[in-house]
């Protein structure tokens, strides 16, 4: 059984900041990648920003300079610290891990359930 549990998501005024957080918990061997990634009302998901657990990073364009991704690898743990937000930047974020379940010879991926970000005046 593996699990993500995101938390930090909520209402924000355009220009505010917020940090979201995603833990892997369960029976786990390895986890190798972690992300975010989001989908607005009527879009499809797209990719915000990836970790890698040996540290290299890839941004979507439109969160370049605003937003950082980063990790505990002890703790299973990506953050997501979200800058200078707009209201385009409203969407369900979702976690997901590329890891390795205990007994697993291979990788698989995991998503959260999702958490709103809401950006408003």
């Amino acid at each position: 059984q593996v699990q993500l549990v995101e938390s930090g998501g909520g209402l924000v005024q355009p220009g505010g900041s917020l940090r979201l957080s995603c833990v892997a918990s369960g029976s786990i061997s390895y986890v190798n990648a972690m992300g975010w990634y989001r989908r607005a009302p009527g879009q499809q998901r797209e990719l915000v920003a990836t970790l890698t657990s040996g540290g290299n990073t890839n941004y979507a364009d439109f969160v370049k300079e605003r937003f950082t991704i980063s990790r505990d690898n002890a703790k299973n743990t990506v953050y997501l610290r979200m800058n200078s937000l707009k209201p385009e930047d409203t969407a369900v974020y979702y976690c997901k891990a590329d890891l390795r379940r205990l007994g697993a010879l291979y990788l698989d991926d995991y998503w959260g359930q999702g958490t709103q970000v809401t950006v408003s005046s």
